[in-house]
């Protein structure tokens, strides 16, 4: 089928808009592969420390015998999604040798675990760490040593984080090699269940800790369809992995298939000479990515990510293609918490492979993107498995559960589901998609908080028990590093629960796991300094409606106020040490990020 008219008129303004930035990115990519740093091109001094403690590999790589695979590693053990990966080096370097060539790990790059610092101080790192990770890829590419690179991540930062710092060296080819998520536990369901019980103190601590150690409790990527399974998603429809990797648990033996063949398959790309990381990441792939996401309902917080990664490679992107897109894209999966199933149900189910070839049925893909993992996107139509410890594709059928998992023809909605909502506050996401229809549009008085534990105390005190949008401001890059308010979705949705009216506003962020109750989030202009939502008082009535796309105060000039003071700046749990990047920040819609707007002004 030819390419659906929208998915092409966004792809063809996003191409427009890109045109002289995406210029510049390739011809430095070019000049890179001609003239950068390179093994052949390193002094003898340089060299040899490059390889002196490469023990049996040391010979192959002194003489340039085969490529030389640059390992950039997020591996941790506190990380549930990433502990699999410390065995992940040693059984690389030994399919590197299978094919005549070389591995070595380049660098490692830190991974915070946002279910881990959410609610807490630490949280307010989150956003920038993907700063960090990126500048660490940087920094472990830099060397010169590699021909090929496998990217080792999986979780919310750290897979976009890989990807902007890996852009940089976008002439080489490269990977993302998944680990997997860890098998079912506890039902999600219940699991939420339990959490509004203790939000209403009918639980205590025991109990509530008990059901959250049976939901996570094992290696690998947490169940819920949040950033880190988005992530996934993704890298499979931009074609960087190997074709639908990503959803086989850590513990399956397919698993190291999969990995050997990444590690395969980046040895054939080097001595091909084709399919660097510069061409797979274009326009089209950026599209794909922005498709599926709204097509299963995936992480808001990619409303930030994608911009930020496809401005890496030249190409600018706003919500307007996000809000563009979903008005011609239909929501085919729900998973939790859009739906009652995990990722492991949905790739029981289909999977990636019934996605991709819904899409592509309907003209909702690019079909003709140059894809890493295999040679055209057609190949993510099929599941991998094993057949005589082989690894072997079957293309997929019917979905196995309709329940989770439609065909394009046969939506659960004939939207994707995340919306641009604008207005006289300013900008935002609302992901609807998570939201009955009949909560798409709220109006009633805001209550006004600066920070998300001041909601909490104010429902503990029965302020809350009426219809009320919650505003917490003061929560943007620029403030504070944007942290996720998920701590606040039990609450809100007790609220809701009790025939209440309820929405949530903020600068902040809310990411895939935001749930059931409406919610404009990543608000641009953020407060700080003097946005519009820093004007807002207790009391005002505001409308947010998914349908229309309003965000907006009424019968107030909100202009005409003056902003209260804000919070100090923060500090502790090592807050302050990211001070250059929150006032350098830009903002939530052009990637939220200092890094990027700092390249920018130094390469335009």
């Amino acid at each position: 089928m030819s390419l659906n008219s929208t998915v092409a008129s966004v792809t063809e303004r996003i191409v427009e808009r890109s045109r002289p930035r995406r210029q510049r990115y390739l011809d430095l990519m070019r000049e890179q592969k001609e003239r950068g740093i390179s093994r052949p091109s390193l002094s003898c001094g340089n060299f040899a420390h490059g390889f002196a403690a490469a023990e049996e590999d040391k010979p192959a790589i002194r003489t340039l015998r085969g490529p030389n695979i640059g390992i950039v590693t997020a591996y941790n053990d506190m990380l549930s999604a990433h502990q699999p990966y410390a065995r992940f080096p040693e059984q690389m370097k030994i399919y590197a040798r299978e094919v005549g060539a070389t591995a070595q790990v380049a660098g490692g790059v830190p991974a915070m675990c946002d279910g881990v610092t959410q609610g807490q101080p630490g949280m307010d790192l989150s956003l920038f760490s993907r700063d960090v990770i990126a500048m660490g890829t940087a920094v472990a590419l830099s060397h010169g040593m590699f021909d090929a690179v496998a990217l080792l991540g999986i979780c919310d930062k750290i897979v976009p984080g890989l990807l902007i710092g890996a852009l940089r060296f976008g002439h080489l080819p490269m990977l993302l090699v998944p680990g997997g998520p860890m098998p079912s536990g506890l039902a999600n369901r219940e699991k939420q269940r339990v959490r509004q019980l203790f939000a209403e103190g009918k639980v205590g601590r025991d109990e509530l800790l008990e059901a959250e150690s049976k939901s996570y409790h094992s290696p690998g990527t947490c169940t819920f369809y949040g950033t880190a399974n988005s992530n996934q998603m993704m890298m499979e429809l931009m074609g960087l992995h190997i074709p639908n990797a990503a959803f086989v648990n850590p513990q399956d033996p397919l698993r190291q298939a999969l990995t050997r063949a990444a590690v395969h398959r980046l040895a054939e790309l080097h001595a091909q000479g084709t399919r660097p990381l510069a061409e797979v990441v274009d326009e089209r792939s950026i599209v794909n990515a922005m498709v599926g996401l709204l097509a299963t309902g995936g992480s808001t917080n990619h409303a930030i990510h994608l911009p930020a990664i496809a401005r890496a490679a030249g190409i600018l992107v706003n919500w307007e293609d996000f809000d563009a897109l979903s008005s011609a894209v239909p929501l085919i999966a729900r998973v939790y918490p859009n739906g009652a199933g995990d990722v492991n149900d949905f790739h029981q189910a289909g999977g990636m492979a019934f996605v991709t070839a819904t899409l592509l049925d309907q003209g909702l893909l690019h079909a003709d993107t140059v894809t890493a993992g295999a040679d055209a996107l057609a190949a993510w139509t099929a599941n991998p498995g094993l057949e005589d410890k082989e690894l072997r594709w079957t293309p997929t059928g019917e979905s196995l559960n309709r329940d989770m998992l439609r065909p394009a023809t046969d939506p659960f909605l004939a939207d994707g589901g995340m919306r641009l909502v604008k207005g006289n506050l300013g900008r935002a996401i609302f992901k609807t998609s998570s939201v009955d229809s009949d909560r798409w549009t709220i109006e009633a008085p805001v209550r006004c908080f600066s920070d998300q534990q001041a909601v909490l105390e104010a429902f503990k005190a029965g302020e809350l028990g009426r219809d009320v949008i919650v505003v917490v401001r003061f929560q943007g890059p620029r403030a504070n590093g944007m942290p996720e308010l998920h701590k606040l979705t039990p609450t809100l949705g007790v609220l809701q629960d009790r025939g209440h009216r309820v929405a949530l506003i903020t600068d902040g962020r809310m990411s895939g796991a935001s749930g059931k109750v409406p919610a404009a989030i990543h608000v641009s202009p953020e407060a700080l300094p003097d946005g519009p939502l820093a004007r807002l008082q207790d009391g005002d009535v505001v409308r947010l409606c998914g349908h229309t796309g309003a965000l907006d105060v009424l019968e107030v000039d909100i202009a005409a106020r003056s902003p209260p003071p804000p919070p100090p700046a923060p500090v502790g749990v090592g807050r302050e040490l990211f001070g250059l990047m929150r006032r350098h920040s830009d903002d939530a819609e052009a990637g939220a990020s200092a890094l990027l707007a700092e390249m920018e002004a130094e390469q335009p």
